[in-house]
């Protein structure tokens, strides 16, 4: 148990103690608005209707049977509140020494007991543009998966790409038409195999453009899908080829982005079981012909109709997703299935879930959705286009990145300046991802991102880095905590600090509980700021005594330690200098 939450506890038992019953919960107390009120408080409303008694009357029991100690040293009423003062060289020896003992583990708890999840995410489909809309599901999932990890579940993340829709025939029946007009009759196979995979979703968007002009087009390309799902001739050959240069793309993003995931599915490889389980689902009624297609009739709970398998023959989705969610309990047996896909998808998420509710599938399936990454110009379109590609943006990203190192540090080597702009440039473009809550619209604009003022990655990154050339300043060995007196952090900036910190757990469980980044994003952020004007108000390497020097060199350790830890749930790096 950490030492906030010890606190908390104590202060809970004193109270439980003195009212008889076990009225009130650590969930109770908040901290005061301002320092002066207290380090702790809590409302007396929901005591006083338990006890049948006034708040005045609750606070004036709790006032003369309360002890205090060496960790409460006293309480004051304020009209309805009752408010704690702690002691605060034991909370700051309790907080930093606890952050120095657990280093990259300091907010981490077991409350999962290691109960598996699945999380299904980065699904994106194969012949199509990988842009800066798929970057916040891939960092959504990827930051969850952290997050549920920190809490002591078994979080297992997993990619399930849709190689096989009609998004593929749509490419590839622009495809010679492209290399000839785009391509100038350059070899296409010439390019890396990433490269080759960009080209498809160039194609992808050539091909949306040239449907529109063409009233027999959409007919040609349903040629193509069925000639893709009967797995044979020219078109299934093209459709294995090409599909390979998009799982390129996709591993080379990973890599950059430093994702891993434990198992990385297809939707080609599911389909058939998945027809097999859509005839099995007709002969116990969930699924039924309409007008020569297969459909689920949800009506009756409110959710419309959904067609599994199209007139034409061809799989809709759903079949596929049938045969996976089967697999997916087969191998892992999870307590809970999370599927991250966007908002729009929302209706046939329920539809989905409905269908093997029926089937009989026990285990929780949620789906977790997200909304819009729009342009300052307006809301993006693959077909029409209008989107950043991740190669674009990585590209300009860059580009800025090193630039701006490049003006503050001339003497550093091409590498180092190469490595610092990847770790910013990524780092901002996962923040503007993760610092708003996942069902509100994010517009994207690189120029605010990169900026060292605001709510950015590159502010807090610059916050710890901050930390990292006073720590390099000092001569002396790591400093040892447990030698360090405490006492001497008096300032009301140090102890708002070492409270902030104290809750940083707090965060960590709500944000996993909530599936919500943007709790340890916001945190973060509070820190930063909260460690800037610390730093420009209290002197430390020129502090006018040394222990007063080593008790603030070691909170700022603490500070710096919790900034890494919360960066690394949402898969931002740290810098050491910018």
């Amino acid at each position: 148990m950490y030492a906030w939450e010890k606190i908390k506890q104590e202060i809970i038992a004193e109270i439980n103690a003195v009212l008889g019953e076990n009225f009130a919960a650590a969930e109770d107390l908040i901290i005061p608005p301002k320092p002066e009120f207290g380090d702790l408080g809590i409302a007396l409303f929901a005591l006083a209707k338990k006890t049948g008694k006034t708040p005045n009357e609750v606070s004036e029991m709790i006032l003369n049977g309360i002890k205090f100690d060496e960790t409460i040293v006293s309480a004051k009423a304020a009209g309805p509140y009752l408010n704690f003062f702690l002691n605060k060289k034991n909370l700051a020896q309790n907080v930093i020494a606890g952050i120095d003992k657990e280093e990259e583990g300091y907010g981490n708890n077991k409350s999962g007991k290691k109960e598996k999840i699945i999380l299904e995410f980065s699904n994106v489909n194969t012949h199509k543009e990988y842009h800066i809309g798929h970057l916040r599901n891939i960092c959504y999932g990827d930051a969850v998966t952290k997050i549920l990890n920190a809490n002591g579940f078994e979080a297992v993340p997993i990619s399930y790409v849709n190689d096989f829709g009609i998004h593929t025939a749509k490419t590839l029946w622009d495809y010679e038409a492209f290399i000839k007009e785009k391509l100038e009759g350059k070899d296409i196979e010439d390019f890396p195999e990433a490269e080759r995979g960009f080209l498809l979703g160039k194609m992808y968007v050539d091909a949306s453009l040239k449907e529109k002009d063409d009233p027999v087009a959409a007919q040609m390309i349903g040629g193509w899908k069925q000639k893709i799902e009967e797995r044979a001739g020219e078109e299934f050959e093209l459709w294995r080829k090409t599909r390979l240069w998009s799982i390129a793309q996709f591993a080379a993003i990973y890599q950059d982005l430093k994702i891993e995931f434990k198992d990385i599915l297809y939707e080609s490889d599911f389909v058939e079981r998945g027809k097999k389980i859509v005839k099995e689902l007709i002969k116990k009624g969930i699924l039924k012909a309409s007008q020569g297609a297969i459909i689920a009739d949800l009506e009756q709970y409110c959710l419309a109709v959904l067609v599994v398998i199209r007139s034409n023959g061809t799989a809709s989705y759903c079949v596929g997703d049938l045969a996976l969610a089967e697999e997916k309990h087969r191998k892992y047996k999870p307590a809970r299935s999370i599927y991250i896909v966007d908002i729009r998808q929302e209706l046939y998420f329920q539809q989905l879930f409905k269908i093997l509710e029926l089937e009989g599938f026990k285990e929780k399936l949620i789906h977790l959705p997200y909304d819009f990454v729009k342009l300052p110009s307006g809301m993006m379109s693959s077909r029409s286009g209008n989107v950043i590609t991740y190669k674009e943006l990585k590209e300009e990203i860059l580009a800025k990145c090193e630039a701006e190192t490049k003006k503050r540090h001339e003497d550093w080597p091409e590498e180092k300046i190469k490595d610092n702009a990847l770790k910013i440039g990524l780092g901002a473009t996962k923040f503007e991802m993760l610092k708003v809550g996942a069902k509100s619209i994010i517009t994207f604009d690189i120029e605010k991102a990169l900026s060292l003022e605001g709510y950015t990655s590159a502010y807090i990154q610059y916050a710890y880095a901050r930390i990292q050339s006073i720590m390099r300043k000092v001569k002396n060995e790591k400093l040892k905590v447990k030698s360090v007196d405490f006492g001497k952090l008096s300032e009301e900036r140090e102890i708002g600090l070492v409270k902030k910190l104290a809750v940083y757990p707090e965060i960590v469980e709500a944000a996993g509980k909530n599936y919500d980044p943007s709790d340890i994003a916001k945190y973060i952020y509070e820190v930063a700021q909260m460690l800037n004007d610390y730093y420009h108000a209290v002197p430390v390497l020129q502090a006018p005594e040394e222990e007063i020097k080593n008790a603030r060199l070691a909170l700022l350790g603490a500070v710096a330690q919790v900034i890494k830890n919360g960066l690394e749930l949402l898969g931002i790096e740290v810098v050491e200098e910018m």
